[in-house]
């Protein structure tokens, strides 16, 4: 699953340089995953950094996007490829 960040967020701006692959961005109102590039960490830390980071524990698994460990680190090696 990739991971979504839910309205409890305060936008402290700690998560967003903590996540690897850039998939967190300043959204409208609060900060935004883009699933696309949301590997949870896979390929990079053994937990999901954004997570470990958050002080509001507003960071669940998005229920709309159910992904493998298999198909997590499948993305991850097509997004590190790509910015190879």
């Amino acid at each position: 699953m990739a991971l979504l960040i839910t309205d409890e967020c305060i936008n402290c701006d700690v998560c967003e340089p903590e996540c690897p692959n850039g998939a967190i961005s300043q959204g409208d109102e609060i900060y935004e995953i883009d699933p696309a590039l949301c590997t949870e960490c896979v390929g990079h830390y053994e937990t999901s950094q954004c997570v470990e980071v958050c002080p509001v524990d507003c960071i669940p698994h998005d229920p709309d996007v159910v992904e493998t460990q298999e198909e997590l680190m499948a993305k991850y090696e097509r997004i590190t490829a790509a910015s190879a």
